[in-house]
């Protein structure tokens, strides 16, 4: 790419939530600094998937400051722990100089010195060897070339200042880790220039402890308290003399009337009553530092939630008891909805994502839940069938653990496979396709390539059968042949009379058939 236009910005925002995602419990087990509360991975994966949605919300039109201010806001509005605000503040210094720019290379180093010396100016006391380090060695040490070179630049930079972390900050250096806000911020760096090179790694690396992380605090605090704030920059010039002296870790951004304050105090009602005084504040959060995670909501019961992407899908998960979240094919559902959904299921919570591309916003909507006190548990099922599998198993009298076990080996056991229609000229697995090809998918690669959807839908089962197998499930989509699933079953009754044949009707759009082997 030569300038970083506004699909290329939705498109960073989104691979950096997901490849945070991927990384997140890597990072978590770097977290020694300020606090060893182990959470830095999952606020930063939670942050910068606030600051996705947000984008991907706009219309496809909107101009480049529509969207990059729209990616600040969002990270602003979702920013989570210490490093996540940090993060958010420095995606706001890169929008205040490319909002109005072409994207160019020169552009986006000029962004990355305006990202790190906003970072900075957030926090009361900045410390060496952390996120903000690492920001500031990329904008002093990445010259303005092509957008490429600018970004492949910054990335390389991002990692070598990340290793020198240790020798920076002894709390680090006496762990044996690098310093997890720079890690996250390294990984949000590779991703822009694996967008801008179109390169993308499988994973990007994150470096592991090689010692004994150490479970003291370097604060004497025992809570972290977090709030947005609606107040004028004078009010808040004065709520933050107020909260440093109260506490430490003070990071407070944001500006045109709202912001994001974070600090680490004693006494949390003292952090609340300062914001009152400043302005309005909301979306408060109070975590305990000595035992996050520890607590257990009382009462609510054991549930099921499950993600569908069909009417009828979805009452096949409510007839068998679970609360439904509705999405739609090729899409994740929103993160609000899935963690209303797993609130609503109870205090102990089994979550099946049903698609692959749907687990990291399962799994972020779960750790804020735990947070207050529900215990969950996100399921691998990577398709519909396997989530039926895992349901049909479901036992809520069982102990949570033992109910996890044999609903995630139901779905384990079960092979998926689907039909599509191709809708590009692509090279596949199975060879070439062409716009207008019947695509028969098993466990996610396409295995066959033909012309009618009957056709194709025989020679998949036949292939999943082949290894074995007692019970085939096939789920018709929206606008499915009347006899799709029909011609199946007698050709199963007549190659395979042994295995028992279920049909519903999926409703689901873009998949005329889904099948599952169990």
């Amino acid at each position: 790419m030569e300038v970083l236009d506004p699909p290329a910005v939705r498109r960073w925002a989104r691979l950096a939530a997901d490849t945070l995602g991927r990384a997140r419990a890597e990072i978590d087990a770097l977290n020694v600094f300020p606090v060893a509360d182990g959470d830095t991975g999952t606020n930063l994966h939670l942050t910068m998937i606030s600051a996705a949605e947000a984008v991907e919300a706009l219309p496809d039109d909107m101009g480049a400051a529509v969207v990059w201010q729209t990616m600040a806001y969002g990270a602003l509005v979702g920013a989570r722990g210490n490093s996540g605000v940090i993060v958010s503040q420095a995606l706001r210094g890169l929008a205040e100089v490319l909002k109005d720019r072409e994207g160019t290379g020169a552009d986006l180093c000029e962004g990355l010195a305006r990202a790190a010396e906003l970072a900075r100016s957030a926090v009361a006391r900045p410390v060496e060897g952390t996120v903000l380090t690492v920001l500031e060695a990329v904008a002093s040490a990445v010259p303005a070339g092509d957008l490429a070179a600018t970004a492949r630049g910054a990335a390389a930079e991002a990692r070598a200042a990340l290793r020198r972390t240790p020798g920076q900050l002894d709390v680090l250096a006496r762990s044996g880790v690098v310093d997890a806000g720079g890690a996250g911020m390294a990984i949000i760096l590779e991703a822009l220039a694996a967008v801008i090179t179109d390169s993308y790694a499988e994973r990007y690396d994150v470096p592991p402890p090689t010692g004994r992380v150490t479970p003291m605090t370097e604060s004497g605090a025992g809570y972290e308290v977090m709030f947005l704030l609606d107040a004028d920059e004078e009010a808040v010039g004065k709520l933050r003399a107020e909260l440093d002296s109260l506490g430490d870790s003070l990071v407070v951004v944001g500006g045109d009337g709202l912001w994001n304050v974070h600090v680490h105090v004693d006494e949390a009602g003292q952090a609340i009553e300062a914001g009152m005084r400043a302005g309005r504040p909301h979306r408060i959060k109070v975590t305990y530092l000595a035992a996050p995670g520890r607590t257990h909501r009382a009462g609510g019961g054991r549930g099921v939630v499950a993600v569908a992407a069909g009417d009828g899908i979805a009452a096949l998960f409510e007839e068998c008891g679970a609360v439904v979240v509705r999405r739609e094919p090729g899409s994740s559902p929103p993160l609000p909805a899935m963690l209303a959904a797993i609130r609503e299921a109870g205090s102990e919570v089994a979550v099946l994502p049903n698609d692959e591309g749907v687990r990291a916003v399962a799994v972020a909507a779960s750790e804020i839940a735990r947070e207050d006190g529900v215990v969950v548990s996100v399921l691998p099922t990577k398709a519909t069938v396997q989530g039926l599998a895992a349901l049909a198993v479901h036992d809520p009298l069982r102990r949570f653990d033992d109910d996890v076990v044999a609903m995630t080996d139901a779905a384990g056991h079960t092979r998926y496979g689907h039909l599509t229609v191709a809708d590009r000229q692509a090279f596949t697995s199975a060879g070439m396709c062409t716009p207008g090809d019947v695509l028969g998918m098993i466990d996610g690669d396409v295995a066959v390539i033909g012309g009618s959807l009957t056709e194709v839908a025989a020679l998949i089962v036949d292939r999943m059968v082949a290894g074995g197998g007692e019970l085939v499930t096939l789920v018709t989509g929206a606008g499915a042949p009347v006899r799709l699933a029909a011609s199946v079953e007698e050709r199963l009754a007549a190659t395979r009379p042994d295995v028992e044949v279920v049909v519903y009707d999926g409703e689901q759009g873009g998949y005329p058939l889904l099948i599952g082997v169990e």
